[in-house]
């Protein structure tokens, strides 16, 4: 099977969140199959509802930065599937792909389920595969979706970490953040160490509630010194340097998070600094400048306000806009729109896109494609900023045609 033919067999399994089955009996039928890939290397498990992406990001670079052969497993992707799996800080390979899937569907077939597992249980169990064929020692694995049914919550790791919790996808988590915690939480295991980002006071009620093991509370590890400037932080933790290059005062919880946990796991958090977490705060043009941000909730728009207010309030900004049917489209855009100066809605190839025409914003240029959005931010002076947000799918389209 070439890589084009698995990246279509997993696209035609429907997006996770529309086709997920709420159980692990599958996945697990399936991991037994393999003799249990996951159990070959250690884990730690993030889950949350913003910042597990560059958490688990900077844990896997201060690991690797440790000398430990890593993995790290993510979603969604921006540009190809193969972002989802890394090994020693790299995308794995079309090829090694198209082999792990492959395996995971002929086991499928094999097996007779009751159908073929879901497009993310399927790279999950991929993600495992290809950890133990490459001798991985330590996979940062972050949660897909919640965390108590997420296909991911076959592990036993070493430390379980929970970043900020706030609303998102609440038809599948509930509709309180008291019940969303409570989903996040499903990842802890009996006598296993955790470490909680600061929250708000009912969500670290739930989690200290729900604590299975030893935990550690960052609000409880002061940050001094701290420098904040368009481009990333830099502040002491621990009696250590933390350096993080990625932008924006949200990146500064979960810098944190991830130096605490690297502590937890006996490493330095000085490579921390060689992160890379692409989308999120990315520049990727000059003159005008560029930027790349997924806010594609609540709270990820309003961290992306306080950014703009703080390093871009003297600054005209043409905020390129599209996102998924199933996002809080008011929330999010009450706090982003009021800040541009023009506004370009379009939407991602993907089915779950709303249609630009549906998104509230007198004034706004329309476009069918963001190939068609970009084109229409050519007209930005050199002095403006052009800022491409909202969905993930948004971002990724864009970045593969302005980065090479």
């Amino acid at each position: 099977m070439t890589y084009a033919e698995a990246v279509h067999y997993l696209y035609s399994l429907g997006n996770e969140i529309q086709t997920a089955k709420f159980d692990l009996v599958r996945i697990r039928k399936v991991l037994e199959h393999f003799e249990n890939p996951q159990l070959a290397c250690r884990f730690v498990h993030v889950a949350g509802t913003n910042g597990k992406g560059s958490t688990s990001a900077m844990i896997e670079s201060g690991l690797r930065a440790a000398g430990v052969a890593t993995g790290l497993y993510t979603s969604p992707h921006l540009v190809e599937p193969t972002e989802r799996i890394q090994i020693g800080g790299k995308s794995v390979t079309p090829g090694q792909f198209a082999q792990a899937f492959e395996q995971v569907h002929a086991a499928a077939e094999r097996l007779q389920l009751d159908f073929h597992p879901t497009y993310f249980e399927s790279v999950t169990i991929m993600a495992f595969l290809l950890f133990r064929q490459a001798r991985v020692e330590i996979a940062v694995l972050e949660v897909g979706m919640g965390g108590t049914l997420d296909a991911t919550n076959v592990v036993h790791p070493d430390l379980c970490v929970i970043t900020p919790i706030d609303f998102d996808h609440q038809a599948f988590l509930g509709d309180t953040l008291e019940r969303i915690a409570g989903e996040k939480a499903g990842i802890l295991k009996p006598g296993v160490p955790a470490v909680f980002a600061e929250q708000k006071p009912a969500v670290e009620a739930v989690l200290i509630a729900r604590a299975r093991g030893p935990y550690t509370l960052t609000r409880d590890w002061p940050i001094t010194g701290l420098h904040i400037d368009a481009t990333g932080s830099r502040f002491q933790v621990a009696n250590g340097l933390v350096e993080c290059p990625l932008a924006g005062e949200h990146q500064v919880e979960n810098a944190r998070t991830a130096a605490i946990t690297l502590r937890q796991l006996g490493y330095p958090s000085t490579g921390i600094a060689q992160t890379r977490w692409l989308g999120r705060l990315e520049r990727v043009g000059r003159d005008p400048e560029i930027l790349l941000d997924g806010a594609h909730n609540p709270a990820g728009a309003r961290a992306l306000a306080r950014y703009l207010l703080r390093f871009y309030k003297d600054r005209r900004i043409w905020m390129v806009f599209g996102v998924m049917r199933d996002k809080a489209l008011q929330e999010i855009t009450s706090v982003l729109f009021p800040l541009a100066f023009r506004i370009i809605l379009t939407r991602p190839h993907n089915s779950r896109a709303m249609p630009p025409e549906l998104i509230p914003a007198p004034g706004a240029i329309l476009t069918d494609t963001v190939a068609d959005a970009l084109r229409a931010v050519r007209l930005a002076p050199p002095e403006d900023v052009v800022l491409i947000t909202g969905s993930l799918y948004v971002v990724g389209e864009a970045r593969a045609a302005l980065v090479e």
